[in-house]
């Protein structure tokens, strides 16, 4: 039997037909299917601590967040990737009635990988940066203390970088204030 992802070039089409039956999660990029792999327990307590933050600073609120198992469409340049968090202050928009294809966001928050921090930093914050609706974007280092939060400001990204417990990360696009402590709770460095 073939492997599928030998072919060297795949349709968006193609990439989602696949991902839908896929046991393991991939991202999409220019026409390459790239295999995500498995999160260690310092980037899942990361992820956990950001999604309960989130979850209870935005109750009662529009706003809405999702983490990892939510697929990020960015159409302006056909790229499909998982991010860590994402969030967005209206109604979602979802490229099809599946509802598994987010659309639009206005935060992004990866924790960084030693296998995906070049990409995270390069290439995918590159496709990010496309998306009309992108306001924040936030990188969390899961091997030490240090937060990058990245604003746009006039089509310029503006650095803000948090290195203490007792710092704050103000995402102002959905009115939420992430603790730095909180996002390293219970995660030993």
């Amino acid at each position: 039997m073939s492997d599928p992802l030998a072919q060297t070039s795949f349709t968006p089409a193609e990439y989602l037909a696949l991902e839908r039956k896929a046991d393991r999660k991939s991202e999409y990029v220019n026409g390459q299917i790239i295999p995500r792999s498995g999160a260690n327990r310092r980037h899942n307590q990361i992820t956990v601590n950001i999604a309960g933050e989130l979850r209870d600073q935005l109750r009662g609120s529009p706003c809405v967040a999702f983490v990892n198992d939510m697929r990020v469409k960015i159409p302006m340049t056909a790229a499909y990737v998982y991010p860590d968090a994402a969030a967005l202050c209206e109604e979602p928009l979802f490229e099809d009635t599946h509802l598994d294809t987010l659309l639009y966001p206005y935060v992004f928050i990866e924790v960084l990988s030693d296998s995906t921090e070049a990409f995270d930093r390069g290439d995918k914050f590159s496709h990010y940066r496309r998306i009309p609706s992108l306001r924040e974007f936030v990188l969390i280092d899961q091997n030490k203390v240090r937060v990058e939060h990245f604003v746009t400001r006039d089509t310029q990204w503006i650095l803000t970088e948090k290195d203490g417990l007792e710092a704050t990360v103000e995402l102002d696009s959905i009115g939420c204030s992430l603790s730095v402590g909180e996002i390293y709770d219970k995660v030993d460095l």
